[in-house]
């Protein structure tokens, strides 16, 4: 098997004079759990209406499974499960009849996966519940089970924890979790970065229609790591002490007036007993840890999520 499920090449998508999305190269591994991020309208939708095949790209090159050309990514989307629209679900049939319909439109001839993939989402027991009567974390749960009725090998959910309370988020989280242990590769789009922070291993930050940053967890998690921040109109008074009697290497100036250090965080009352006896004019010290949506507004050019 190859190693990326998905590579794109300067992928981009206008609508008139006006581009969705502009020259985005991702790449995506087999088994990763792919965090696409970004405001609403950034283009995470776009991106993944092309690798569906919902809608064709202006310009730029894809591969799916390690093939490119018009057949072969033809024959790659037959193994993509992907809830990007509102699927189409039968109000008055239960979850078991809507699935019916799905596996019959998909071609799959296995008739036992309707109760395996009830299974998976969690839906096993609503029997002749109708789904005009399922509260939104069951909708969603079934739109998921549409998405894999087929089995597909690499699943793309469109903000699929969208308008559900704190216990849907949780259900879904743990669901997109065991999925990627049973070996399905996902991409997944929200605009809650710490919501996603808790499940991708693997991020692209999206903005106005660019790929601004790709990243791993690992990498964001260090992006976002604690610190020790200290305020005073002596930084540079305060980085020689630091550097010189402590040992610092691993700091960072963020404006005129604080300084972040980002190792010896046990050690913050050293600090301040340096500073202090050395004559260093301290405003405030502390641990502080960067909140996931200041990265982002630093990345974005200060847009909040």
């Amino acid at each position: 098997m190859g190693e990326y499920v998905l590579r794109t090449n300067a992928v981009s998508k206008r609508y008139g004079g006006a581009y969705a999305l502009r020259d985005v190269s991702v790449e995506i591994k087999r088994g990763q759990i792919y965090g696409l991020i970004g405001l609403n309208g950034a283009g995470k939708s776009t991106f993944m209406r092309l690798v569906t095949g919902l809608a064709a790209p202006t310009s730029g090159e894809m591969e799916l499974f390690g093939a490119s050309g018009e057949h072969a990514l033809r024959r790659g989307r037959r193994r993509i499960g992907q809830s990007i629209e509102t699927p189409a679900l039968y109000p008055a049939m239960t979850a078991a009849q809507n699935l019916e319909v799905q596996r019959v439109m998909a071609g799959v001839p296995d008739k036992s996966s309707i109760k395996r993939t009830l299974s998976i989402v969690g839906l096993s027991d609503t029997g002749k519940k109708k789904v005009k009567d399922f509260s939104l974390g069951m909708k969603q749960r079934l739109a998921l089970a549409v998405a894999l009725i087929s089995n597909p090998e690499f699943l793309i959910l469109d903000e699929p924890v969208n308008g559900l309370d704190p216990k849907g988020i949780i259900e879904i989280r743990e669901l997109m979790c065991q999925l990627a242990r049973d070996g399905i590769t996902l991409l997944v789009s929200s605009h809650l970065l710490d919501e996603l922070a808790q499940t991708a291993t693997y991020f692209g930050i999206i903005h106005e229609g660019r790929l601004v940053r790709q990243l791993s967890a690992s990498e964001l998690a260090d992006e976002s790591r604690q610190y020790v921040s200290i305020i005073t109109k002596e930084a540079s008074k305060a980085v020689a002490l630091l550097t010189g009697h402590m040992g610092v290497r691993d700091f960072k100036a963020v404006s005129a007036a604080e300084l972040r250090i980002y190792e010896q965080i046990d050690r913050v009352g050293d600090m301040n007993t340096l500073l202090v006896t050395s004559g260093v004019a301290i405003e405030g010290i502390g641990v502080s840890k960067q909140r996931l949506e200041e990265y982002f507004m630093n990345v974005t050019g200060g847009k909040q999520l």
